[in-house]
């Protein structure tokens, strides 16, 4: 008797998990709540690390099709102080495979490949326990029943209080997000400083990150230290308002860091939220969770990679046929908090030393881990 399971949720874990259980013929059925896969913007690029989600990506099958599309050379790293000195610049080497790049959503469209997604199904609560199983009730009034629900639907899942009261906390760091586009012919200057792969400045209690995606694509974050409601007085749909209180934020940084904002098109306010660093739960038959709805964490470069290898081993446990989907499931959980926990701890206190009161903190961590 084949299991009925639904993963919520159609980014790189979910995605990740019914890829795998697709490749061993399980069937599951994928909810989420876009109309579409190109419904909303995908996001900037991503680093896949060859213990995780490159892994993640072999398990599916799809490690090949990943390598073909990556961008290695997008895993360069300059750093610069607040007056424009590049103080590290860091080369992959032609053959350096360890953290290639690759946009959102060409990942997206290729762990799509021939899933079979029910756009257009907005999850609103998971109740387990009931006689048919686990009931999943939805925005439209429809509900149906799964033997397993699997939660990998972000940082506000609908999933995650089926099995914890516990939601997530602001950092005291907030990214405001902005673009550009076509740099290489628009805004060259930008493009030599930026390099092939990231550029990042570091003052106190704030900082410039722009990283570029393919086809001249770049992304700028401006983070900075700054309560949950620092934007009370300012129309975060004003963009010129966004960009004079940036620039005066940034004030005396290096003319070429603030062109970076200068020439953003648009602003999109992001306070970076966590959960706590072990979180875990009771276990609840039925239900489950991975990526970010299990261990929401600071975007470092781990939640992504974390999700999909969490995805991938979810899905082998179940696809290896164990009489009891239970078993499955409670020692993915074990093992899943163990290395979420360890990751949340490496995250949280490198989130500390980037956006800190000494920028020196920043460049030391990037030494400890950037190679020699």
């Amino acid at each position: 008797m084949r299991h009925r399971i639904a993963v919520v949720g159609s980014g790189p874990g979910g995605l990740t998990f019914a890829r795998v259980l697709h490749r061993h013929g399980c069937p599951v059925a994928v909810l989420e709540r876009d109309p579409a896969p190109d419904a909303r913007p995908p996001g900037g690029t991503l680093d896949l690390h060859e213990g995780l989600g490159q892994l993640a990506l072999d398990k599916a099958g799809l490690l090949a099709e990943f390598q073909a599309l990556s961008r290695p050379e997008g895993q360069a790293m300059r750093i610069l102080d607040t007056a424009g000195t590049v103080l590290r610049d860091w080369r992959p080497r032609p053959d350096d495979r360890a953290n290639p790049e690759i946009d959102r959503g060409q990942l997206r469209d290729l762990l799509l490949g021939p899933l079979d997604v029910q756009w257009g199904r907005s999850v609103t609560q998971v109740v387990p326990g009931t006689r048919d199983g686990v009931l999943v009730q939805f925005a439209d009034g429809r509900q149906e029943t799964f033997d397993l629900v699997v939660g990998a639907d972000g940082a506000w899942s609908r999933v995650r209080p089926a099995v914890s009261s516990v939601t997530p906390h602001y950092t005291g760091v907030t990214s405001l997000e902005t673009s550009l586009d076509d740099v290489d012919t628009r805004h060259p200057e930008l493009a030599r400083l930026i390099g092939d792969g990231s550029v990042a400045v570091y003052g106190v209690n704030r900082a410039v990150v722009a990283q570029r995606n393919s086809g001249g694509h770049v992304k700028v974050h401006a983070q900075f230290r700054a309560p949950l409601d620092w934007h009370a007085n300012l129309d975060l749909a004003d963009v010129e308002a966004v960009r004079s209180s940036l620039l005066a934020l940034f004030d005396g940084w290096a003319v070429p860091v603030l062109d970076l904002l200068r020439h953003g098109t648009a602003f999109v306010r992001r306070p970076l939220y966590v959960l706590p660093v072990s979180h875990t739960w009771t276990h609840v038959f039925g239900v489950t969770l991975l990526g970010d709805a299990a261990h929401l964490m600071p975007p470092l470069g781990a939640g992504a990679n974390l999700a999909m290898l969490e995805g991938a081993e979810l899905a082998e446990s179940i696809a290896a046929g164990p009489e009891d989907l239970d078993q499955a499931v409670r020692a993915f959980e074990e093992q899943m908090w163990v290395r979420a926990g360890r990751w949340a701890k490496i995250t949280t206190a490198g989130l500390e030393r980037l956006v800190s009161p000494d920028p020196a903190e920043a460049l030391a961590l990037f030494d400890r881990v950037q190679p020699s």
